[in-house]
């Protein structure tokens, strides 16, 4: 059994991988299993009122699982894949812990070989928060993953900036990161920011 069919096999046990991304390392879980989510809460002590946010490896699982509008579409076309994490309102499909009540989901479609292999193998989106405990340092390399996990995919030293998160509901950029300049523009230009 090769690194990926083991990772699905804790995937679909509601077990933990961490996997690389082209930003930080991630703290994977399957997406759509309540008591796989909790586990990612628990493992990194993470306040469950917080959303998680997950990625995806196609556009097409994204309309799957959010509410995409024009706007929402022209950013997926100019950033997806790549280091940005949008934020739109989820469907009901997702358990709504992911959303911290908020009805809106942050979704990741990252740019490493590794993450997209994991997510197209299992079929399903999986959570895509660091893999560090809540408040700690985001991990750029395997030896900074100091969190509760079943396996760990090594995708060796990773840029270590953390994806921009930008609510594409109400305009704001959540947290800065990379393409943060690319980002406000991009908002600018539709008529979104509101900063």
């Amino acid at each position: 059994m090769d690194r990926i069919e083991e990772a699905v096999r804790i995937l679909r046990h509601d077990g933990l991988v961490i996997y690389p991304t082209d930003t930080i390392y991630g703290l994977g879980a399957d997406a759509f299993s309540d008591e796989a989510i909790l586990n990612v809460y628990e493992a990194k002590r993470r306040p469950i009122s917080e959303p998680i946010s997950v990625a995806v490896c196609d556009v097409e699982m994204a309309y799957g699982i959010a509410r995409i509008d024009a706007t929402a579409s022209s950013f997926m076309e100019r950033f997806f894949p790549g280091p940005v994490t949008m934020v739109l309102p989820a469907r009901n499909c997702l358990p709504e812990i992911l959303s911290g009540g908020t009805g809106l989901i942050g979704i990741r479609f990252p740019a490493h070989p590794l993450a997209l292999q994991l997510i197209e193998a299992l079929d399903s989106p999986i959570t895509a928060t660091s893999a560090n405990l809540h408040g700690a340092r985001d991990p750029a390399s395997p030896d900074e993953c100091h969190v509760r996990h079943d396996l760990l995919l090594d995708g060796g030293r990773l840029p270590g900036t953390a994806s921009t998160v930008v609510d594409l509901v109400h305009g704001t950029i959540l947290r800065p990161g990379t393409l943060i300049e690319e980002v406000g523009a991009f908002l600018r230009e539709h008529g979104r920011e509101n900063l």
